[in-house]
């Protein structure tokens, strides 16, 4: 049988080879935000002839008056929604007179801008909706395992695993945005919150089987416990994996440029949360079980403020055996203060 909760420090090494990249990009260049976040114009046209243009035509116009970030989405009755930068009187007159000369009249249905003001708004929303999704999925756990020991670490370690494919993918995407110039819209928000129900859904089937398993086999050591419930749901995790996969693909393939980046998002995202549920949720429960000071330490890095909190706190009971954990937070705390400061530090040298 596989031993995947005793390699389980490679399994967190692999992740941490990925997510890390991801973290020092989004640190030095952020997001390539649309203009769904950063304001914009947004022309919806009608041609009056059928198949006579496909949205990566009208994409590549645009792309001419250096607008190169413009999204075309196609509906039906040759109807085509263009969401770009703000356009001005002239060089919207001149983009309608060259689409008009290549594929035929049109009429034009709507034309919208949205100003920085709303587009802020949005984002800020965006970031709203992912922390009380978060939240929301941690209480729903707590209390769906409440009959088992300590509840809350169930939901703990599904949400640790939920945040990593969510830095994965957000870390991916500033890491293409700048390579491809890759840009961040409403899909991917949409392509994010699809990400994070998926990887909490994998994590609680092995959850599920932990729970059944602990009633079975009780007495047994927590690590042996999990180790055989990952691999009772192994099966399943890989073809619905892959049945997932399978129909992303086609669409990668098939689907058109509008909403290539959208699967692909979702395709690193699944891949993603299935590997975190089998080999970063599980074993968590164990590592929490067996070495609860090394999670503390590593959260204490990652998440700075909420190290300092656990750190003081611990520091203020008073057991001889918090004191020593008291002080690894903290020092755990500083280090990653220190990392994310000098990242931003460089940014500011980069972009000065």
């Amino acid at each position: 049988m596989f031993d995947i909760v005793g390699k389980r420090y490679w399994y967190y090494l692999i992740s941490a080879l990925v997510v890390v990249p991801g973290l020092i990009s989004l640190i030095l260049f952020g997001l390539n935000f649309s203009i769904d976040f950063t304001g914009g114009s947004i022309l919806e046209l009608q041609f009056h002839a059928s198949g006579v243009v496909q949205p990566a035509q009208l994409k590549e116009l645009f792309g001419e008056y250096g607008l190169g970030d413009t999204m075309v989405q196609s509906s039906t009755e040759n109807v085509f929604l263009i969401r770009s930068k703000m356009l001005d009187a002239e060089t919207k007159r001149q983009i309608k007179e060259d689409i008009e000369e290549r594929f035929g009249a049109f009429t034009e249905l709507r034309f919208e801008s949205v100003g920085p003001a709303v587009g802020g708004e949005v984002q800020q929303r965006a970031f709203v909706v992912v922390g009380m999704a978060a939240v929301a999925i941690l209480i729903y756990i707590s209390f769906a395992f409440r009959h088992v020991m300590n509840p809350v670490r169930y939901g703990a370690c599904a949400i640790i695993a939920m945040i990593h494919d969510i830095l994965i993918v957000i870390g991916l995407a500033s890491i293409f945005g700048v390579l491809r110039g890759w840009e961040v819209d409403a899909l991917f928000l949409t392509a994010v919150l699809t990400v994070m129900g998926y990887s909490v859904h994998d994590s609680i089937v092995v959850f599920d089987r932990v729970r059944e398993n602990s009633r079975r086999y009780a007495g047994r050591p927590i690590e042996e416990i999990v180790n055989h419930s990952i691999i009772q749901t192994l099966d399943r995790s890989i073809n619905t994996q892959l049945t997932v996969i399978f129909t992303l693909f086609a669409l990668l393939l098939f689907g058109g440029v509008t909403i290539r980046n959208f699967v692909l998002t979702l395709m690193i995202g699944v891949i993603s949360g299935t590997y975190s549920s089998i080999f970063n949720a599980s074993p968590l429960l164990v590592e929490w079980e067996r070495r609860p000071d090394l999670l503390l330490y590593a959260l204490s890095f990652v998440i700075p403020p909420l190290g300092l909190i656990i750190g003081i706190y611990l520091a203020f009971r008073g057991s001889g055996r918090s004191q020593p954990w008291a002080k690894g937070c903290l020092l755990a705390a500083l280090a990653g203060a220190v990392s994310i400061a000098s990242l931003f530090l460089l940014r500011g040298i980069l972009f000065s």
